[in-house]
């Protein structure tokens, strides 16, 4: 299970960008047009939700396209640092293990640095590399998305 990682230097304050990707319609908005995550109307923000360490936050449906059913996530958060990111473990039907770790880290008072590290474990062994480059994709997808809706950092 060696993790995936993705970074993106973003033109805008951590704190404006926690306000967004903290939100289910702000990482929905991440994974659209290519996926859509439901949730519960109790769970919009991920600071409002009554988290538990390890406990199961919600289920949601992993929407292809935003409309087709393609996976069933049980959402667990084992860790949130409000205005700083969470470390997600979760399962899935598709996943028996799901690691989302994200930081968004201030470089000064106007931009900052969204780190994801993606690992997870298949039910079938078999579909671990094509699950990969899948999950490679969306996430790369994910931080195109960041990066046009905050701005990138150019160096």
């Amino acid at each position: 299970m060696s993790p995936l990682r993705f970074e993106s230097r973003l033109t805008a304050a951590a704190p404006t960008v926690w306000a967004e990707v903290s939100t289910m319609g702000g990482v929905n908005a991440e994974l659209l047009p290519l996926m859509r995550m439901t949730h519960p109307a109790h769970a919009h923000r991920l600071e409002s939700a009554d988290a538990k360490p390890g406990a199961v936050l919600f289920r949601s449906w992993l929407l292809a396209f935003g409309v087709l059913p393609i996976d069933r996530h049980a959402l667990s958060l084992e860790r949130l640092y409000p205005g700083e990111g969470f470390d997600e473990r979760s399962s899935s039907w598709m996943q028996r293990v799901w690691i989302h770790r994200r930081r968004i880290t201030a470089l000064d008072g106007s931009t900052c640095l969204v780190t994801d590290e993606v690992a997870f474990e298949p039910r079938v062994p078999l579909a671990a590399a094509l699950l990969r480059r899948i999950v490679g994709g969306l996430f790369h997808h994910r931080h195109r998305r960041l990066r046009r809706r905050f701005g990138e950092v150019m160096s």
